[in-house]
């Protein structure tokens, strides 16, 4: 791929998690449920790196990483580490195992989802927080609530994928 599709390529994808991004943030959290808000950025993540892989997986994690630390408060450079690394191990696994279906998608987001949730439990416990039963309770929640729009964020990533994604840019201006 020339670099020219390159970057039109990703643009397409930083457009759609802006779209996500703008979702969460100045729509959904006018909607909390039980008290939390969904995280929709690491779906976003979960999703590019579902359809191109672990390499770009990992670079399209860091930068939605970037994103969400300034967008959540937490842990600082946490999300970045935690989507980059997030990003890596959904695109080898859907190249070396999972199948890219919904559901294949639907698992790799709740696993990263549930991995993400889990990582702030212990942050919160070693900054005390709450109780891990308060801190689980709420993550439980969030991670829950977040995966229900897990279908949207594959619709949109899907649709950008089939648009631009991968090497077919290439072929059709070839």
């Amino acid at each position: 791929m020339t670099t020219r599709h390159q970057l039109h390529k990703w643009s397409v994808y930083a457009l759609g998690l802006a779209l996500v991004w703008f979702a969460e943030t100045q729509v959904l959290w006018r909607f909390p449920l039980l008290g939390v808000i969904p995280v929709l950025l690491p779906l976003a993540a979960v999703a590019a790196a579902f359809w191109e892989g672990g390499r770009a997986g990992a670079v399209f994690g860091l930068c939605t990483g970037v994103l969400a630390d300034a967008a959540y408060p937490g842990l600082p450079g946490g999300m970045t580490f935690g989507l980059c690394l997030m990003g890596f191990c959904v695109g080898a696994a859907s190249q070396y195992g999972v199948r890219q279906t919904f559901l294949g998608y639907l698992l790799c987001a709740a696993v990263s989802l549930g991995a993400m949730e889990a990582l702030r439990v212990l942050a919160g416990l070693f900054t005390r927080l709450g109780p891990w039963q308060a801190l689980g309770l709420t993550a439980l929640k969030e991670g829950l609530w977040s995966l229900c729009f897990a279908p949207l964020v594959y619709l949109l990533f899907r649709l950008i994928y089939r648009r631009v994604g991968g090497e077919r840019l290439e072929a059709r201006h070839e």
